[in-house]
C-alpha cells in the first residue's frame, strides 16, 4: 500500500474577514523569511526547520497573535522559501531576498470539512464557513479520501486529499509502455501497439500567445507585464486543459491492460535551446515552451492515484534511444536531405525497412524501460493486447494516431 495525493481546486470570493487573516499570513511568511535571511548573512547557512522556529515563533506570536497554528504554518513555508532558493544558487542561477507578494492561507491544522463546508479559523475562537461547489462535494464523497490540509488565494481555494493505493507489484506488470515527449506529438506504447497523440494545438497555442503579446505597444512596462501575464494564464490553462485529456487516457489504458509506464530522462533539454547557439529566435521559443514537465506531472500523479507503477529511466539508460534499432540493435541512418518522403524516419540496412523515429525511440524506451522489472521470466507472449483483434503485420507494433484535441469527443 502507498499513500497518494492530489489537489482540489475551486473558485471562491473570501470575506473580509478572511482577507486579514490572509494579509497576516503573508506578513508572517516575510517576517520569517527575513530571519532566515540574517540568519544566513551571520552563519553562512540556510536555518533548517526547526532553526527558523525558535528564531521567529515567539516573535511572530508576540506581534500577530490571533490562531497559533497559523504561525507554525508560516515557519514552514518560509523554510521552504529559502530551501528552494539555496538549490537555486548552489545550480548557478541568480537569486535575490525572496518575499510573498499576494495574500494566502496554508494550514494543516484546526479545520473541517462536514456538510459541504469546509470551516477554517479566523482567531482562536472565530470560524468562518467556505461552500465547497458541487464537484468537489462529489469527489469528497468517497469516504476512502482523507483532507490533510487547505490553500486560500484572493482567488480559489484547494484541498489536499489523500488515499491508500494498492500499488501494481512486479509479478502482476504483464508489461511496460514507453513514453516519448516531442515537440508535436506524444508517443505511447511498447512492441504491440503504439498510439501517436498529436500536440499541435499546444504549439498553436504558444504560437497565437506571443503573436498577441508581441502586438501590444505600450511605454509602461508595468501595463505590457499585466497584459503578457493574463495572456499567460490563458496559454497555461488551454494547454494544461489539451494535457489533461491525454494523461487521463493513457493512465487509464495502463491500468487497464495492467502496464507500467516508462519515461526518459531529459532534465536540462533547455540548455540546447538558450540564446547564443546559432538558433533562430521564433525557433528557441517554440522548444522552450514546450510542456514536456507538465505531462510528465499529470501523468505521474494520475498513476499514483490509480496504483500504476511509474519510473523514469536515467541518461545512460536511455543512450541511443532514437538511432537503435529496436528490432536487430544496428544504427539506423538519417535520409538524404531533401528527402521529402522519409521525413522523420530513419533506414536500418540490415532489417531493410523504414521506420519513424517516434516510434524507434518509444520502443527502445519500452523494452529498457522492462529490464527495470527483471521480466525475463516471463514467457512470450504474456502481456495482454491494449487492442484485442488489432496486431502489426509481420510483428510490427500496430500504430495509432490520435488527435489530441478531439479526445473528449471520442471518450
Amino acid at each position: 500500500m502507498a499513500l497518494a495525493r492530489k489537489s482540489i481546486k475551486q473558485r471562491f470570493h473570501p470575506s473580509a474577514q478572511l482577507l486579514s487573516v490572509m494579509e497576516c499570513f503573508r506578513q508572517m511568511t516575510n517576517d520569517c523569511i527575513r530571519a532566515g535571511l540574517q540568519f544566513e548573512k551571520e552563519n553562512d547557512r540556510t536555518p533548517s526547520l526547526k532553526k527558523l522556529s525558535l528564531l521567529s515563533y515567539a516573535e511572530l506570536r508576540r506581534r500577530y497573535g490571533g490562531y497559533s497554528q497559523y504561525a507554525l504554518c508560516a515557519i514552514s513555508k518560509a523554510a521552504s522559501i529559502l530551501s528552494t532558493r539555496k538549490k537555486s544558487m548552489r545550480r548557478g542561477f541568480p537569486t535575490g531576498a525572496p518575499y510573498v507578494s499576494k495574500r494566502g492561507l496554508v494550514s494543516c491544522y484546526g479545520f473541517k470539512v462536514e456538510g459541504g463546508f469546509l470551516t477554517v479559523h479566523l482567531d482562536g475562537e472565530a470560524f468562518e464557513s467556505i461552500p465547497l461547489n458541487a464537484h468537489t462535494r462529489a469527489l469528497l464523497s468517497d469516504s476512502t479520501l482523507r483532507v490533510s490540509s487547505f490553500t486560500l488565494t484572493e482567488e480559489s481555494v484547494s484541498l489536499c486529499v489523500s488515499k491508500e493505493v494498492r500499488e501494481m507489484g512486479a509479478e502482476e506488470v504483464a508489461g511496460v509502455v514507453g513514453v516519448d515527449r516531442n515537440l508535436r506529438n506524444l508517443t505511447v506504447g511498447d512492441k504491440r501497439q503504439v498510439v501517436i497523440y498529436d500536440m499541435t494545438d499546444v504549439v498553436g497555442i504558444g504560437e497565437r500567445t506571443r503573436e498577441v503579446v508581441s502586438s501590444f505597444k505600450r511605454d509602461d512596462v508595468r501595463i505590457r507585464r499585466q497584459i503578457a501575464s493574463k495572456y499567460g494564464r490563458r496559454r497555461s490553462e488551454r494547454t494544461r486543459q489539451l494535457l489533461n485529456l491525454v494523461s487521463k487516457k493513457i493512465v487509464r489504458d495502463a491500468k487497464v491492460s495492467k502496464r507500467a509506464i516508462v519515461f526518459e530522462e531529459i532534465t536540462g533539454i533547455r540548455k540546447l535551446y538558450g540564446k547564443g547557439n546559432g538558433q533562430g529566435r521564433s525557433f528557441r521559443a517554440r522548444m522552450n515552451s514546450w510542456p514536456f514537465y507538465e505531462i510528465k506531472r499529470q501523468i505521474q500523479y494520475k498513476a499514483s492515484w490509480e496504483g500504476v507503477p511509474v519510473i523514469t529511466l536515467t541518461g545512460g539508460e536511455t543512450r541511443g534511444t532514437t538511432m537503435d534499432c529496436p528490432r536487430c540493435g544496428e544504427r539506423l541512418q538519417v535520409p538524404i536531405r531533401g528527402d521529402v518522403h522519409h521525413h522523420r524516419q530513419l533506414w536500418c540496412e540490415k532489417c531493410g525497412r523504414w521506420t519513424d523515429r517516434d516510434v524507434v525511440a518509444v520502443l527502445n524506451i519500452s523494452r529498457r524501460g522492462r529490464l527495470r522489472f527483471d521480466r525475463s521470466q516471463r514467457k512470450e507472449g504474456e502481456a495482454g493486447e491494449a487492442v484485442k483483434g488489432n496486431a502489426g503485420r509481420d510483428g510490427e507494433p500496430l500504430i495509432l494516431r490520435v488527435d489530441a484535441s478531439k479526445l473528449r469527443h471520442g471518450q
